[in-house]
């Protein structure tokens, strides 16, 4: 568990951030969870692309590169219908309750701290 922080802006982007990287943790995901709690988020690595299928709410997905910098942000991706891609050189995707990526823009660098 860890954080993540908008290194461009100051702001803390996410205080409980959960990380999956195995292949299971990937594949599940946010699958069939009921919602996310305030400031929680899911970092899933390596990703360049999410389905909204077996979802049960909407989300933000902010979308990085190898070195933190943001490549897309999709906000309020909708469960079950939504598809949403990272972009040229994406590795990861940070999962966050819908809205809560609000000031996280392509660009921005990010960091994760453990």
């Amino acid at each position: 568990m860890g954080t993540l922080e908008n290194v461009t802006t100051g702001e803390t982007v996410v205080r409980d951030l959960r990380t999956a990287s195995s292949h299971w943790q990937r594949f599940r995901g946010l699958m069939l969870r009921g919602a996310l709690a305030p400031g929680e988020a899911l970092d899933i690595r390596p990703c360049g692309s999410i389905h909204m299928m077996f979802m049960r709410f909407s989300i933000d997905a902010v979308f990085y590169d190898a070195e933190g910098r943001v490549t897309r942000v999709a906000r309020n991706v909708r469960p079950w219908i939504g598809l949403a891609f990272g972009g040229r050189g994406a590795k990861g995707v940070v999962e966050l309750a819908s809205g809560a990526a609000a000031g996280v823009e392509p660009g921005q660098q990010l960091r994760f701290v453990a």
